[in-house]
């Protein structure tokens, strides 16, 4: 069962395109043996005086020409007619025969013939020991030394004919049945296609997506709505968060720069101080969630990017304020995605690795299917496996696994990565470097084959 499973197609469109040629093989196998079985019983009932008949007039035919010959060459040319699809003659030795007229034949047919050939035309049949093939075989003495086999054949032309009709007739249904078919099961199956493409890109495009559109069965067509549906009630949620959170974190600013305003006029210097960083940490986080929700509602439009200028240019900022961050890899490589997005998925994870390490290496890699991968590794302490997936969630913070000098963000840096990420098509990997440290690996897909397209262009 196992090794039949694999050699089933994985498709849906595939497993019921063979399930349809199998049906239709087996419907046409057992017609056909049923159309020839009932053939073959109302030959062998009706017909079978008269068939034998024919056989012994076509027998006595060919005894009577060949025994007019005079010469070899006109044997031969009497002999080769008597090859057809009911009787086919050969000249065999006389030595062995012998008249046995009430033996039972070896079947019906040939008992009838030899009976025919005795009672109407007084030719008297015989026989040999029995070999193998002499079952459908009549034999008459030709002279002393020879004597002519005539082997019989049940059906003849007729039968062959009809064979060859109806599995001529029976092809071409099954061709047009196939046709048909496949034909149909294309247009089923292409509206799931097209559902799968649509829940895939669904939340990774930039604006509206378009509503689905399936012309098909019913219950896909159903499918469809239900699908449409649900994106423009998720669509409508995820708005409405966006903008509660938008216009909360907007409102926060007015009050938090009074408090600034005042703050700075206390003249109690470390009160001041206090106030001052709190205000400053609530005004971070603000500004972080702002940039969360505005690349979560608002994506970025794609265009060709030199991710190795990108990359050198963040290395180069980060190291114009201290830091020891190093680009690794080629001098040009253009992409199809969304720079902005790119570039502040790569400024979290580098801003990331700063704070727990001492030193970050951003890696550019070209895979030979199209996508891009960008690692940045530090060598800090790295992550504890158990929270490899929490990381990635918004307002998320592992600091007792990575904390140096309460150094810490507000736990949107991954998460804003992993959806930049995500709406490139790719993945995200965290994995820890031995002795110590870690490594993010990032794989970014092109955004589209048009874009794509314009790469090879600028390439060539």
């Amino acid at each position: 069962m196992r090794a039949l499973r694999r050699l089933l197609p994985r498709t849906i469109a595939g497993q019921l395109t063979a399930l349809v040629i199998v049906a239709v093989l087996l419907g046409v196998s057992l017609a056909s043996a049923v159309l020839l079985h009932l053939f073959d019983q109302g030959q062998a009932g009706s017909n079978h005086e008269l068939l034998a008949a024919v056989r012994a007039a076509r027998i006595v035919a060919i005894v009577k020409e060949a025994t007019a010959t005079k010469s070899k060459d006109q044997f031969s040319l009497a002999l080769r007619p008597a090859h057809s699809n009911s009787v086919e003659a050969s000249v065999v030795p006389a030595a062995g025969l012998t008249v046995v007229a009430e033996a039972p034949p070896a079947s019906a047919l040939i008992g009838a013939v030899e009976t025919d050939l005795r009672d109407t035309w007084g030719l008297d049949p015989l026989r040999r020991n029995a070999e193998p093939g002499d079952e459908d075989a009549v034999f008459l003495r030709l002279d002393d030394e020879h004597a002519l086999r005539f082997e019989i054949f049940p059906h003849g032309g007729f039968h062959n004919l009809l064979f060859v009709q109806t599995i001529c007739a029976l092809a071409i249904v099954v061709c047009i049945i196939l046709f048909l078919s496949i034909y149909a099961l294309r247009w089923i199956v292409s509206p799931l296609s097209s559902i799968a493409s649509a829940a895939r890109s669904f939340g990774r495009g930039a604006g509206e997506e378009v509503e689905l559109f399936v012309d098909g069965p019913r219950e896909i067509a159903q499918a469809a709505h239900a699908l449409n549906d649900m994106r423009k009630r998720v669509r409508t949620l995820v708005n409405e968060r966006t903008q509660m959170l938008v216009a909360i974190s907007h409102d926060l600013r007015t009050p938090l720069t009074r408090l600034r305003l005042r703050a700075e006029r206390l003249t109690d210097e470390p009160l001041r101080a206090a106030m001052l960083q709190d205000i400053e940490t609530v005004n971070d986080m603000l500004g972080e969630t702002l940039a969360y929700l505005r690349e979560d509602s608002q994506p970025e439009e794609g265009s060709l990017v030199d991710l190795p200028s990108l990359l050198e240019t963040i290395a180069a900022q980060f190291a114009d304020v201290g830091y020891d961050v190093a680009y690794h890899g080629p001098d040009h490589l253009t992409f199809a995605g969304r720079a902005q997005a790119i570039g502040r998925a790569v400024t979290n994870i580098v801003e990331n690795a700063t704070k727990f390490g001492s030193r970050a290496d951003i890696v550019l890699s070209a895979p030979d299917d199209g996508a891009v991968e960008i690692e940045v590794s530090d060598d800090g302490p790295g992550i504890a496996p158990a929270l490899r997936d929490r990381v990635f969630e918004p307002f998320f913070k592992g600091d007792s696994a990575r904390s140096v000098e309460g150094r810490t963000g507000f736990g949107l840096g991954l998460s804003i990565a992993r959806s930049v990420v995500e709406q490139h098509g790719g993945s995200i990997e965290l994995v820890n470097r031995e002795p110590h440290g870690l490594t993010v690996r990032m794989r970014f897909a092109p955004l589209s084959p048009v874009l794509a397209w314009d790469v090879a262009a600028a390439a060539a």
